[in-house]
């Protein structure tokens, strides 16, 4: 049975900086800056090399992903960092997983160790995403390990696709809503639905929230953007 719901908003859930707190926040952005760039080229180049593999020109892409072409063309020249959602259409139109942006293709290993820190990842929307299948060619499913600073969202709208998402808090605090109900996600706690429901997920907390994101897409799966949803009317947790 769903806990006592509490008016809460996600929108509502971005910390409000005090002015003490924006020369650190420069200071972390900027340092950041700099990585974050070689990610975005990262992600462009291997955009564009899955583009031409496929025989794609640049508007086709466009056409098959719903995606707009100078917002393509920007993302090929690491001008600008896609957001989850965007990613995802990208990579379904594509017929790739989310892994293929961020390292070169080479031959499936048997079994993946990875130390941490090592973990092939990409920056998007100022988040981290690292993958966990380290080339390993996974039947079903993509793991993620997902680290969000305070704030920071999936995306500005709710998604939809087929297939489920699994998420698994480590530390911090993530804020899921699904369809009307809005879940609040601590350490060691789990959330797993059936991703045709509108969904999307932020950082409700002060700190840097991290979690693991399993992936699961139906061979139909191409997310898009859902029918905006109002304000949530409460908290499940």
């Amino acid at each position: 049975m769903e806990a006592a719901l509490t008016t809460h908003s996600l929108q509502d859930s971005r910390p409000r900086f005090a002015c003490r707190h924006l020369r650190y926040l420069a200071d972390l952005f900027a340092a950041r800056r700099e990585a974050e760039s070689e990610s975005d080229l990262q992600v462009g180049r291997r955009l564009r090399e899955l583009r031409a593999r496929r025989g794609l020109s640049l508007r086709a892409l466009a056409e098959q992903s719903g995606l707009n072409y100078n917002t393509l063309s920007l993302i090929e020249n690491g001008r600008t960092s896609p957001s989850v959602s965007t990613l995802r259409q990208l990579a379904r139109a594509l017929g790739a997983p989310m892994s293929a942006f961020f390292e070169q293709e080479e031959d499936s290993p048997q079994v993946v160790f990875q130390k941490n820190g090592q973990r092939p990842g990409v920056e998007l929307d100022q988040s981290r995403f690292e993958d966990l299948s380290g080339g390993l060619r996974l039947s079903a499913g993509q793991p993620l390990l997902v680290t969000l600073p305070p704030g920071a969202e999936s995306g500005a709208e709710a998604v939809t696709h087929s297939g489920q998402e699994l998420l698994f808090c480590l530390e911090g605090t993530l804020a899921c809503r699904v369809g009307e109900t809005r879940y609040t996600l601590e350490s060691g706690d789990s959330l797993l639905y059936q991703a045709h429901l509108p969904h999307r997920w932020q950082n409700a907390g002060g700190q840097a929230c991290r979690f693991l994101l399993l992936l699961y897409t139906g061979s139909g799966d191409e997310p898009r953007h859902a029918t905006p949803l109002p304000a949530p009317e409460g908290d499940s947790r």
